[in-house]
């Protein structure tokens, strides 16, 4: 009698309630390595996420014991030739992006290790929560191939001298210095982790979807220019959320003292 073949699972899941996508990279045996089909998968969904109304905060985890392990190296070297590995590399660098252009916040929520372009995509994110238990490193440079692309993201959310200490070291660092040093907002125990998280989110999805996109959109597009110029893209964008129906009512409720009703 033939063994009946196993279905395999996506490669990413997606659950929905409350306002909140939850997207999960479901590879745990391979650590939820970065591979082409998951850098495909998290593309696909961060698309799609971009054009539904209905969310307003995604989150982003990890299936098994590891958050995720970075790009597969056995996918690298069987590339071989520097286009083949280029290409990837964009299609990640891509998908990094486009966490960023959502026009929803994207919390990660990190259970256990985070190394290469698994700390990447951490340091991508809005906002990350870490477990007690969550480990951290860009140790590419042990192996002889320095971490470029995470030290893009990792180096704009520490301080230049410890990004550079996680670059030039690979050491791992625990979740305690990695909430001191500004890679995540939370260390909470393992179990209060998921409590956190849809606390968070909740908070976040309280608030006036417009307002957030056009808020997070503004944040980011202002870290790259002149202060002068950021001060006018920022002024812009403020005078229009108060022209914009969110903001007069959240004007009016303050006025009026009374909670605001978003539509």
């Amino acid at each position: 009698m033939s063994a009946v073949p196993q279905i395999e699972q996506p490669a990413l899941l997606r659950e929905d309630r409350d306002g909140v996508a939850t997207l999960t990279m479901n590879r745990p045996q391979q650590m939820n390595l970065l591979t082409s089909e998951m850098i495909g998968a998290l593309q696909a969904a961060f698309d799609a996420v971009a054009a539904d109304a209905n969310v307003r905060v995604v989150v982003l985890a990890g299936a098994g014991k590891g958050f995720c392990a970075g790009h597969d190296l056995k996918e690298i070297r069987a590339l071989g030739k520097q286009p083949e590995i280029e290409a990837l590399f964009r299609r990640c660098s891509r998908m990094m992006q486009t966490i960023a252009t959502l026009p929803q916040p994207v919390i990660a929520r990190v259970h256990g290790a985070a190394a290469a372009a698994g700390c990447q995509l951490v340091a991508q994110c809005d906002l990350a929560l870490a477990s007690e238990a969550a480990k951290f490193t860009t140790p590419g440079v042990t192996w002889g191939f320095f971490c470029s692309t995470p030290g893009v993201a990792v180096g704009r959310n520490l301080l230049r001298k410890h990004a550079m200490e996680m670059l030039l070291t690979g050491d791992v660092i625990d979740a305690k210095k990695a909430l001191e040093w500004g890679l995540v907002n939370q260390v909470v125990s393992a179990d209060r982790l998921d409590a956190a998280v849809a606390e968070l989110a909740e908070r976040i999805a309280a608030k006036p979807p417009a307002t957030v996109a056009a808020g997070k959109r503004a944040f980011y597009q202002q870290l790259d220019l002149g202060v002068e110029r950021a001060y006018e893209l920022a002024s812009n964008v403020i005078a229009c959320s108060f022209a914009h129906e969110e903001g007069r009512e959240g004007m009016d409720a303050f006025i009026e003292k009374r909670p605001p009703r978003w539509k």
